[in-house]
Parts: structure tokens; C-alpha cells; sequence
């Protein structure tokens, strides 16, 4: 009997020896999978990593322009006389590109510096910011027309006013010394309203909500803290709105929503997404259809309402032609033209901005 008893216990005891072996086992394979899953996934975060900061061009292309050949180096300067007295000839035509004359710095001639500001937006529930090219020799007590100047995909307040190659202290400098506008305040906000301070934007239908919701951004928080805040010269006449890419994207749709609050228009190499379609990077939803991208019955249209693209666009394609002719069947009156040769770059933008102030000088000469 007792032989019995012990052969049962030194069983028992060799299947707990077994048991434990099998899951000390077991749990050897899965402390190597859960290596080998961090490992993986540590290598996917590099390798993204690598991409993104590969990338670094490629996303400044989505925000504010490809860099271009064409550009006059940074830092170069013409003197007045090289400039001519009046490089631009005062009329209501289109340029596809803008002069040399008006895109470079003329030696004595002092165009401001862009700064940085915040503002609490009630939209977003936080504090964002700004950047804000006043004339040089601003003061308090004069009146200056505004252009809010909206960047691209993945971009933020420094994108425009922080890329040298778009010339906009250069453009309008030179439009003012030369007599053609009113000296004029630049504002560059950040475009993505997220109410989520941890969202970012992204190629995929939810990441690019925040650039719709800048509509009321705009209009409810930023407009009226900058108008308090400077020198603005109030009414649409005075307002002027452009932006390139995703912010010629924002540009239009902001333009057929509010067309009262905006008197001069500008949307460069505009952005798919205004109607539903699907393109190389992701599908749109759309902000509305087609019938419905138009002015209402009863609105109050821009004075000038301008859409314009390279001919060699390598990111937003046909896009901007395809809202050019849906506006056009639509009856809503605009200006569209493209810029030969051009890509989703720096000669766009500066063509684009050249444009639009070479038409705010011909209605103010008028």
C-alpha cells in the first residue's frame, strides 16, 4: 500500500515538474514575441520617423510653396531707380507672373517685420496664435486695410509669413512706395481650429475637420480681436482674404459662405475637398455639392474674387480648374487664371498675391 501511495506522489510531483516546466516555457515564448513585437514596433516609429523628417520639404511644399529657381536671393536689394517709378502698368489684366521689380527689396526702403501675437478663441475653447506684418511706420492713430493670408496642409501661423520665397513684405512694400494701395496689415493665422489641443491634421477625413471649423474662427474670434487690437480700416473694402492650398481651399468656401465680410479675394493652387471626390491622398467628404458651391440669390459678391494655379501643379492637379468651371456653370462671378509652368510653388503664390493687389490698385485708381 505504501508503495502504492508512493508512486502516486512522485507522479503527482512530476506532473507539477512538467507543468511548470511547460509554462515557464510559455512564458519564455512570450516575454521573446513581446520583444520582438517592441522591437518592431520601436522600428516602425523610427522608420516614420526617418520618413517624416525626409519629408520636411515635402510638407513646407503643402504649407506655403515649393521652393523655385526663380526666387531672387534672400537678402538682395534694388534701388529705386533700377525698380523704375512705376514697374507696374495700372491696369485690370492679369499678369501669370509678378515682376522682378515688385517681388525684390528696394536698398532704403524699410517694409516691417512680421511679430508674433495670441488671441482667445471662444471656437476652439484656447489661446492661438498669430503673426502680423504691420508698415513700417505704423502708428496707432492711422487706418490700414487688412489681408488675412491662410496657409496650406500640415502649416501653422509661420508657415506664409516665416517663407522668405513668397515675397509678401517685398509685394505690398512696393505696391505702397510706388503709390498703388494704401499701406496694408498682414495677418497669418493658424488655420487648423481644433477644439482638441492634441489633434493634428492628417490625410484622412476627421484630421482635416479643424480647417472647416476656421470659418467661425475667423469670423467670431480672430476678425474682431484684430480690429480691436490695431489699426484696421473696417468694411469689406477695406478686407481682403487669399490663402494657397488647403487656405485657397478655406479661401473659397469662406469667400460663398461670408462674401459680405470680404471685398478682394484670392485662392492659389486651391485644395480638393470643397465637393466630394477622392484624389491621390485621401477621400473628401465635402463641404458641400456642387449645385450648392455658388453665391446665394441675395449676396453681396466681392469686387474681386480671383482663383489661380500653376500649370504643372504636382499636388492639387485640376483641382482648382474643376472649381473654377463648376463657379463658372454656377453663375458665380470670378477671375481664373493659370500660371505657366508653375508648380504648387513660391511663383503661384507670389503670382497669385501680385495679382490681387494689382486689382485693388486699379479699383482704388478708379
Amino acid at each position: 500500500m505504501k508503495r502504492i501511495i508512493l508512486m502516486l506522489m512522485a507522479g503527482i510531483l512530476l506532473m507539477l515538474v512538467a507543468c511548470g516546466g511547460k509554462e515557464r516555457e510559455e512564458a519564455n515564448v512570450q516575454e521573446q514575441n513581446d520583444t520582438n513585437v517592441a522591437e518592431e514596433m520601436e522600428s516602425r516609429v523610427d522608420a516614420e520617423s526617418r520618413t517624416q523628417a525626409g519629408n520636411t520639404e515635402d510638407l513646407r511644399a503643402f504649407a506655403s510653396g515649393i521652393g523655385t529657381a526663380e526666387e531672387s536671393a534672400e537678402g538682395s536689394e534694388i534701388t529705386p531707380e533700377q525698380a523704375g517709378d512705376t514697374p507696374v502698368t495700372l491696369t485690370n489684366e492679369i499678369e501669370e507672373r509678378c515682376p522682378a521689380a515688385i517681388a525684390t527689396a528696394r536698398a532704403g526702403l524699410d517694409y516691417g517685420e512680421f511679430t508674433h501675437g495670441t488671441y482667445y478663441s471662444e471656437t476652439c475653447g484656447m489661446e492661438r496664435g498669430y503673426t502680423i506684418l504691420l508698415p513700417a511706420d505704423y502708428t496707432a492713430e492711422g487706418q490700414y486695410p487688412v489681408l488675412y493670408l491662410l496657409h496650406g496642409i500640415f502649416g501653422d501661423e509661420y508657415s506664409m509669413s516665416g517663407d522668405p520665397n513668397n515675397k509678401i513684405r517685398e509685394i505690398l512694400g512696393n505696391f505702397a512706395a510706388d503709390g498703388l494701395i494704401e499701406e496694408t496689415i498682414v495677418v497669418c493665422p493658424n488655420m487648423y481650429a481644433a477644439t482638441d489641443p492634441d489633434m493634428k491634421p492628417g490625410f484622412d477625413a476627421e484630421s482635416v475637420l479643424p480647417y472647416d471649423n476656421f470659418i467661425n474662427d475667423l469670423v467670431n474670434d480672430l476678425m474682431p480681436f484684430i480690429e480691436s487690437t490695431y489699426s484696421v480700416r473696417t468694411g469689406r473694402e477695406n478686407t481682403y482674404l487669399a490663402g494657397f492650398s488647403m487656405g485657397g481651399r478655406e479661401t473659397i468656401y469662406i469667400t460663398l459662405q461670408r462674401p459680405e465680410l470680404f471685398g478682394y479675394v484670392c485662392a492659389i493652387s486651391a485644395a480638393p475637398g470643397i465637393v466630394p471626390t477622392a484624389d491621390k491622398f485621401m477621400t473628401h467628404d465635402g463641404q458641400m455639392t456642387e449645385e450648392e458651391m455658388r453665391f446665394a440669390d441675395d449676396a453681396v459678391e466681392p469686387e474681386v474674387f480671383i482663383l489661380c494655379c500653376g500649370t504643372k501643379d504636382s499636388v492639387v492637379g485640376e483641382y482648382p480648374r474643376s472649381y473654377h468651371e463648376i463657379l463658372e456653370r454656377n453663375g458665380a462671378d470670378h477671375i481664373w487664371y493659370e500660371i505657366t509652368g508653375a508648380d504648387h510653388d513660391n511663383n503661384a503664390i507670389r503670382s497669385g498675391l501680385y495679382n490681387l493687389f494689382k486689382q485693388i490698385a486699379f479699383d482704388k485708381a478708379q
